[in-house]
């Protein structure tokens, strides 16, 4: 039984040096954030750091790869509702956009759209412009959402029975 090899988009978002003074003096290494999707509903992100950056980057897009989680979106392009997310001091606005809008994003929250596979978004960060903070508050706000589907099952009704058409309702 063999597993398909799924073509990944990996998205580099920040890479640090940090410095660690020992008795000889200063020994550098380097750390990297790494966000990876494979285009279609499923992303996750990690942070790797070693002494090269090429094997802080290979430690982190592995391990983002074991963390990558399923996000619903609705018609496979954008979020089934807004969303708000938090971690630390940076905050973050998601709202589902209409079709052609895109992705109104800005940097690290961009390349977490771009690996997810979603086409149509508006977001807003809050806050602070850490890339690291700003990551885990998009994926706070992408954990929150649910999709209707998934609302029905646990009411015990249909998807049908718990939409409701607003302008529909007024006539």
């Amino acid at each position: 039984m063999s597993r398909e090899e799924v073509a990944y988009i990996e998205k580099l978002v920040a890479i640090n040096r940090v410095a660690k003074v020992v008795k000889g003096g200063k020994r550098f290494s380097f750390s990297a954030l790494v966000i990876v999707g494979d285009g279609k509903g499923r992303v996750g992100y990690a942070g790797g750091k070693a002494r090269e950056v090429v094997d802080a980057v290979k430690k982190a897009t592995e391990k983002a790869k074991k963390s990558m989680m399923r996000i619903p979106m609705r018609e496979g392009r954008t979020l089934h509702h807004d969303a708000y997310g938090k971690y630390g001091a940076g905050k973050v606005i998601l709202r589902s956009a209409e079709a052609g809008i895109g992705i109104i994003a800005g940097g690290a929250m961009r390349s977490v759209f771009e690996a997810l596979g979603m086409q149509d978004v508006v977001s807003k960060c809050l806050g602070t412009a850490n890339p690291h903070n700003m990551v885990r508050a998009t994926f706070d706000a992408l954990l929150s959402t649910v999709s209707p589907k998934y609302i029905a099952s646990k009411r015990g009704k249909r998807v049908g029975e718990i939409s409701s058409r607003r302008h529909l309702a007024k006539q």
